[in-house]
């Protein structure tokens, strides 16, 4: 009887294991279901038909050459308005990481024995700065620039632009060369980096350098924080709109130097913990004959939201506040708090356009049976895992990508990519998305019809979001940042303890 029981129960969980692909199946290709018998019909009723009733039915439709030149004129006219209305391919020709020389790596014991010297009458602050590290899930190769490695460093405007032309004309130069464009070809650049506040700015130093054309449109985007690429590659879209043939550099960039604090306030402390250098180039373009050829990626959406009201204000207050005591709070709790506001916001916009059919019915009959019924139902969250093959999510710390994981149920490898990021190179503000894309390439794991969704968080609070969808597999590339290190991952991050005090 027992043998019985467990045999039963095993062949109703195979069912059941077979019962959600299934569903998935069918609705995800209603149409297509639908359409196919239909068609099937419609063949064997003319099937059915003799020749000769075929031929008497196309001889009764006869029309003159005024009604097949007016129908013609009509169809080449609505075609010709849609194409006009249609918004044009953005395409990703390619982009290249900066990698920072293996003499600016900054390891552990390296930073504690600065912040000795620099906050030596603050040994409180200190020992902030060592837990921040511990949880931060940062590994012993980040690097930061060689003004913080002096004693006491050197944070001058001076310093700032050294910083800035090695990350960026380094990025710049390995673009140039993996899309065999030069400076001429580029007729946008968009430079965006949140604190470096310089004269000339960067787009007019990037121009300068690389003597760009004279009629080159460029922007400097400031104060955006960890979400300026997405925002920087939504200026681009728009832009390509209106002037189609055109060839669009948007550089992402956060100048350490400029962000270092020697203060003993700790709030501010924290980024020196987390940020390190970093800076990317990425290439875009609608021109079709150039992209079909050299482009990875196509843009299929990109969603911006921006979060202000008083709870996240409140929420943004109570932040400080932890940092002041409860070291736990502010890497979790406090944090995700105002991150997943921002999230949930962006997502709600996101979701109708890429979720599956199968997900949308299941989030409608959830919402119909909890307006109807009395029963507490709980939401349906839409599995956003079932619309996307890789993930990238913007590497500020871990308990952002816990959060992010959490929120979506995604896997251990689905967040590979960005905990891998976060360990190797720190949270490089807003490139990181871009060092987790060419993780992906590096492991070989990008295959032609992937979808990719970035995220990425800002100050405002913002949270974006862009879709990509991957033109040609990509073959692993030879001069990335992860070249030399890809084979050391995914690493192995000890899990936080977690203690009565946290």
């Amino acid at each position: 009887m027992p043998s019985q029981i467990i045999i039963s129960n095993i062949s109703s969980s195979a069912r059941l294991k077979y019962v959600k692909p299934g569903y998935q199946f069918l609705a995800n290709h209603f149409v297509a279901w639908i359409s196919v018998p239909i068609l099937v019909i419609l063949f064997i009723q003319v099937l059915s038909r003799g020749n000769l009733e075929i031929l008497a039915l196309l001889n009764s439709s006869h029309y003159g050459h005024v009604q097949i030149l007016f129908s013609s004129f009509l169809v080449i006219s609505l075609s010709t308005l849609y194409n006009k209305s249609k918004r044009r391919t953005i395409y990703l020709v390619d982009f290249a990481c900066y990698k920072a020389p293996a003499e600016l790596r900054v390891t552990f014991d390296a930073f504690i024995e600065h912040s000795k010297i620099i906050l030596k009458s603050e040994p409180k602050s200190l020992e902030f700065q060592l837990k921040v590290l511990e949880r931060a899930g940062l590994g012993e190769d980040t690097c930061l620039p060689s003004a913080l490695h002096l004693l006491p460093p050197d944070p001058t405007l001076e310093a700032c632009r050294e910083e800035a032309e090695m990350v960026i004309f380094s990025a710049m130069d390995s673009l140039f060369l993996k899309s065999g464009l030069s400076p001429k070809d580029i007729d946008i650049l968009v430079v965006n980096c949140s604190f470096c506040l310089s004269i000339p700015s960067l787009s007019s130093m990037v121009i300068n350098k690389y003597q760009m054309k004279d009629s080159v449109k460029s922007f400097n985007i400031l104060g955006m924080g960890c979400s300026a690429s997405l925002i920087s590659v939504s200026l681009v879209r728009d832009l390509l709109q209106v002037h189609p043939s055109y060839n669009a550099v948007v550089v992402s960039a956060e100048l350490m130097t400029t962000i270092f604090y020697q203060g003993k306030e700790r709030s501010m402390l924290v980024p020196n913990c987390l940020f390190r250098m970093g800076g990317a180039a990425i290439l875009l373009s609608t021109r079709r004959t150039f992209c079909n050829i050299r482009a990875k990626y196509r843009l299929l959406h990109l969603v911006r939201t921006h979060t202000a009201d008083d709870d996240t204000s409140y929420n943004c207050v109570q932040l400080k506040e932890d940092l002041e005591g409860n070291l736990g709070a502010w890497l979790s709790k406090e944090l995700m708090a105002v991150a997943g506001k921002g999230l949930k916001l962006n997502l709600t916009a996101l979701g109708p356009l890429v979720l599956p059919p199968s997900e949308k019915i299941l989030y409608f009959m959830n919402f119909i049976a909890r307006k109807i019924s009395s029963s507490r139902w709980r939401p349906y969250i839409p599995k956003f895992k079932q619309a996307f093959e890789h993930f990238c999510i913007h590497a500020g710390g871990r308990a952002v990508i816990d959060g992010v994981q959490d929120s979506l149920q995604l896997s251990v490898e689905q967040v590979e990519a960005s905990r891998s990021t976060l360990h190797r190179f720190g949270n490089t503000s807003s490139s990181s998305l871009w060092y987790e894309m060419s993780y992906i390439e590096a492991k070989g794991r990008m295959k032609k019809g992937d979808r990719i969704l970035q995220i990425s968080f800002g100050s405002g609070y913002k949270c974006n979001s862009a879709v990509w969808e991957c033109a040609e597999t990509v073959k692993i590339p030879t001069g990335d940042p992860w070249r030399d290190c890809i084979h050391k991952y995914p690493a192995c991050v000890p899990q936080l303890i977690k203690s009565a005090d946290q």
